[in-house]
């Protein structure tokens, strides 16, 4: 083995690492690959860059784009929708209808894109039938990927091998080459599931027992019943005239409030300025236990400390001013959405904008250029942050300029812990003090000692003193939450809720958003929407509490309340998958015979061989934009670029590992210790594989690495390397792994389904397309044509 190859060998298995544990992102990873590469001279600067001109790129985006126009047009919908009309009620019957249609569309449409269009239509159908959704989703999700596999540009595998094949001077597959084996491995699968599979799949929707529709479905599905109940407000209360924001009944108890009803009248769905008077009775959705526990004692007591502020600096602590710099990347993003606390250890005490100060509830406020922010914090952190792109300059400020110019003392108090507080024992981050209070925790004074600047995790214990910045009337509205009464709880609640004007509805991360990871209150999700997410389903359970500050993941549902309206302005939301067929946007079905006779016109020169089909591809994509088929930030927003930057990444490592000749020696390996078996020994141990592979990292990733052995492979048995090249592609597909594959995960949430129920059907569904593959493939592609 030379250095080259043990170096192409350990960029291979770091980059396999770190796809399996999903550390980084794909596209990061793959980035990293090429950059190795080309630093470590295993391939030139020019072979580095190749991927991102490569017609296997070319053609991947343009499909994303060609896809995006049908559906937009409503050519796939209209045809779905007429096509499962005829399935009538039989589960059996329905299964054969879906997974048909969703195959057949994922053959000319990017699977993933087929898989979210006919998820709401689908979603309709459980509806109507009072069938649980994972009877239906699971199926549908696998007839997609084995869709895909039916043509050349059904999915990027199919594409990749057949690049690799010109690359190295054979005849690329053509538009249809695919089609005959494909065909039985969706004619074969759909047979399983509908036969065998089915069987295996979860029945775990309550639904079904609610035998229920509309908005009262959702409930039972989300069991909000467990958890609605009403409060009623004194008829004198220290929450008169304040706004919904500002009595901090969902930060601070974590509570929803459905609506709110008086003698006059019920406010459904009220708005976070909706004003709060004495004796007005809230239906609110959320845990009692915490307004049960904070009711009726006394959990802070307010300390006559002389001078709080004086406690705020130190030997290691101080405090310093910043000005915003026009182009940092700060200005327009909020501290909480710039995470600054946590990256620079410092506090924001108050921010001054032109003449205007504001010293608390500056979580939530964007930054603009030239706002002035006084920090505390560590004197090292501000020799960091001197002369960064996002703060500028860093002055050190005395305390006494300081007060002078923010006027601090109005906004510092002290409070002690009490012994019977619920806080006692509890950690900053678990007391909530500063998301639900309003309270921002400087110091803890304790035994005569002063932790400034204290970590989310410290511990509270009676006694504490805590020194904190909060307005004095933060301190009344908690001291009016505590006269909150808990009135009646159930059913009866929920029914008071429906209105024309006021509703439900179940909505998923869209397969390109742009908010994994991000929470509901990073992106603002109550203020730009006007709805409330009531829970959240993932994993197979549902989450009601502690929301707002959940990361969300792809293939959450969320169920969110409000205006109809409001409702419908969500559905046109990139970023969100409507689960509700007659609430989504409508499509542009004037343009649909349009975008019809573009894609005819793509493929027909392609399929006569006039044109490569990168070229036809990107000509297509390039007419569905200038006949408004799809508007060009349609376009662009529609190309999965992580998946395309994969892809170009990932190129370089194939041509690696043909010129250092580690795919030689990898085939050798193979052929050792399978040739003697015979070909169709090799094309099963490659296929075996390339299908355990591809449930755990990227199928993209992984053809671009098992190409260049397939091909050495066949060089070195002297067959045609077309066989093992279709054969590796067609066991790319992700059919047992929830994670490999986004149409797996885009169904999770909407099917409640857990890791297990994707490995119960897919598993025996792989080892039935592998028999098949290895059983078929050579007769009908031989290894000696």
């Amino acid at each position: 083995m030379t250095i080259e190859i043990a170096l192409v060998l350990a960029i291979l298995v770091a980059a396999m690492v770190l796809f399996v544990t999903g550390w980084l992102r794909m596209d990061l990873t793959a980035l990293l690959v090429l950059a190795a590469l080309a630093v470590l001279g295993l391939v030139t600067p020019g072979q580095a860059l190749s991927g991102f001109s490569s017609p296997a790129v070319i053609t991947v985006a343009g499909m994303f784009v060609i896809s995006a126009g049908l559906a937009r047009t409503g050519v796939a919908g209209i045809l779905g929708r007429q096509v499962l009309r005829m399935a009538g009620h039989g589960e059996a019957r329905l299964l054969v209808v879906i997974m048909v249609t969703a195959g057949v569309l994922s053959s000319v449409m990017n699977n993933i894109g087929v898989a979210a269009m006919m998820l709401p239509v689908v979603m309709d159908i459980a509806r109507r039938t009072h069938r649980p959704p994972s009877r239906l989703l699971l199926p549908l999700a696998l007839a997609c990927l084995m869709g895909g596999l039916l043509t050349l540009v059904g999915t990027p595998p199919n594409i990749l091998v057949s690049d690799a094949l010109e690359m190295q001077g054979f005849q690329p597959f053509g538009l249809f080459d695919f089609t005959p084996i494909a065909l039985v491995i969706l004619g074969a699968g759909i047979a399983f599931v509908v036969l065998v599979g089915r069987h295996l799949l979860p029945e775990r929707d309550p639904r079904r027992e609610a035998g229920a529709s509309g908005d009262r479905d959702l409930v039972e599905s989300y069991d909000l019943h467990e958890r609605v109940f009403s409060i009623r407000l004194p008829d004198r209360t220290l929450l008169e005239g304040k706004t919904l924001a500002e009595s901090r009944l969902g930060s601070a108890l974590g509570l929803h409030v459905l609506a709110i009803q008086r003698p006059a009248g019920a406010e459904l769905a009220p708005g976070p300025e909706a004003v709060l008077r004495g004796g007005d009775r809230l239906i609110v959705q959320g845990r009692p236990d915490l307004l049960v526990a904070l009711r009726g004692e006394r959990h802070l007591e307010l300390e006559t400390e002389d001078r709080v502020e004086r406690n705020l600096v130190s030997a290691e602590i101080g405090i310093a001013e910043v000005r915003i710099p026009k182009e940092s990347p700060l200005v327009g993003r909020t501290l909480n959405q710039t995470d600054l606390r946590r990256r620079t250890g410092a506090v924001v005490l108050a921010i001054l904008r032109d003449s205007r100060l504001s010293r608390t509830n500056l979580e939530d406020t964007p930054l603009d250029a030239g706002d002035a922010l006084l920090l505390q914090g560590p004197h090292d952190r501000f020799d960091a942050l001197d002369g960064t792109p996002e703060f500028g300059t860093v002055r050190r400020l005395s305390l006494e300029e300081a007060l002078r110019t923010y006027r601090l003392e109005e906004r510092f108090f002290a409070l002690r812990i009490t012994h019977e507080s619920l806080l006692s024992g509890r950690s900053l981050r678990d007391s909530r003090l500063g998301d639900a209070a309003g309270l921002t925790v400087l110091g803890i004074r304790r035994n005569d000692q002063t932790l400034l600047i204290p970590g989310p995790e410290e511990v509270l214990r009676p006694d504490d003193l805590l020194l904190v910045k909060a307005r004095p009337e933060t301190l009344l509205v908690l001291r009016g939450l505590q006269k909150l009464e808990i009135e009646e709880e159930g059913d009866l609640l929920l029914d008071e809720l429906e209105s024309e004007k006021v509703g439900l509805l179940e909505v998923v991360l869209s397969p390109r958003t742009k908010l994994v990871g991000s929470t509901p209150r990073k992106i603002g999700f109550r203020d730009k929407y006007g709805l409330s997410v009531l829970a959240i389903w993932r994993a197979g359970e549902v989450h009601r509490t502690n929301l707002r500050d959940m990361p969300l993941q792809f293939g959450d549902s969320l169920l969110v309340f409000g205006a109809r309206r409001r409702l419908k302005f969500l559905a046109g939301d990139p970023d969100f998958l409507i689960l509700t067929e007659s609430m989504q946007e409508a499509p542009r079905t004037e343009l649909a015979p349009l975008s019809v006779v573009v894609l005819v016109g793509v493929l027909f020169p392609v399929l006569m061989g006039w044109i490569p089909i990168a070229i036809g591809v990107l000509i297509g994509a390039t007419l569905m934009v200038l006949t408004r088929c799809v508007t060009a930030q349609e376009a662009y927003r529609a190309i999965e670029w992580p998946a395309v930057v994969l892809i170009a990444g990932m190129l370089p490592l194939g041509i690696a590992m043909d010129q250092t000749g580690a795919a030689r020696m990898l085939a050798e390996g193979m052929v050792e210790g399978a040739g003697e078996f015979g070909p169709r020994a090799v094309l099963a141990g490659l296929c075996v594989m390339t299908a355990i592979g591809a449930q755990m990292i990227p199928s993209i990733a992984l053809v671009v690495v098992m190409a260049p052995i397939a091909l050495t492979t066949a060089a070195d048995l002297g067959i045609s390397p077309h066989t093992l090249m279709m054969g590796v592609a067609l066991s790319a597909a992700s059919l047992s792994s929830p994670v490999a594959h986004p149409a797996n995960v885009l169904v999770m949430g909407p099917g409640g389904y857990r890791y297990m129920d994707y490995v119960k059907l897919g598993a025996p569904l792989t080892v039935l397309v592998l028999i098949i593959v290895v059983w078929l493939l050579p007769v009908l592609l031989p290894f000696h044509p």
